[in-house]
């Protein structure tokens, strides 16, 4: 499965900042391609707007080509932090104007040129499967919340019923009856510890 490309090191960013604040066309567009992920990692919490995750994705990367373009390397921080809340204001200016995101208006301009000397496109970054390394990063993201909640939120009882009933950490998945053989105690009981526990989880998330 296709994802976005890892974070750029400190001195790698530093070196394509340079190169692109004197005009190097690649250097901007692999600036944006290495910074894809800070942008779906923003977006997330805006996933349960009206809008849908390619144009969250669209607007913010946006956002992070504003910061690329103003980024002082003498600011003394790292563009990841500037970055991120261009990104936000992007897309929270996005939401305040309560209008759909006209892609064929931002997704082909041209961001730079590849090392052939071909114009690169907006479009070009997020291609086809782009929805679905952003799903799998979010999926990535939603199960370490989800597990910290576990970790953090619950009782021991509460712990041990969902890891036998959903087969966390590897275990078997069980029904409610077996589980109360184990435990010795009704599956009435089962069911509420059951049920509590996950009101737990939904409310941590």
């Amino acid at each position: 499965m296709k994802t976005f490309p890892k974070p750029l090191t400190a001195g790698e960013e530093r070196e394509y900042l340079k190169r692109c604040r004197e005009g190097d066309g690649e250097a901007r567009a692999l600036l944006i391609e290495h910074n894809l992920r800070l942008v779906a990692h923003v977006i997330k919490k805006y996933q349960y707007t009206d809008y849908e995750a390619e144009d969250l994705l669209s607007v913010g990367t946006i956002g992070l080509i504003k910061a690329i373009n103003t980024f002082r390397i003498d600011r003394g921080s790292r563009l990841a932090t500037y970055a991120a809340k261009c990104v936000e204001n992007e897309i929270l200016m996005l939401l305040r104007a309560g209008k759909k995101f006209a892609r064929d208006v931002s997704l082909y301009d041209p961001i730079g040129v590849d090392k052939d000397g071909e114009t690169v496109n907006l479009i070009d970054v997020l291609e086809a499967d782009g929805r679905e390394a952003l799903d799998s990063i979010i999926l990535d993201q939603d199960v370490a919340a989800l597990y910290a909640a576990y970790d953090s939120c619950l009782k021991d009882t509460e712990k041990l019923v969902l890891k036998e009933r959903y087969g966390l950490f590897g275990e078997q998945e069980h029904t409610q009856r077996e589980i109360a053989g184990k435990l010795g105690i009704s599956r009435s009981y089962v069911s509420r510890i059951e049920k509590k526990a996950l009101e737990k989880l939904r409310a941590a998330l």
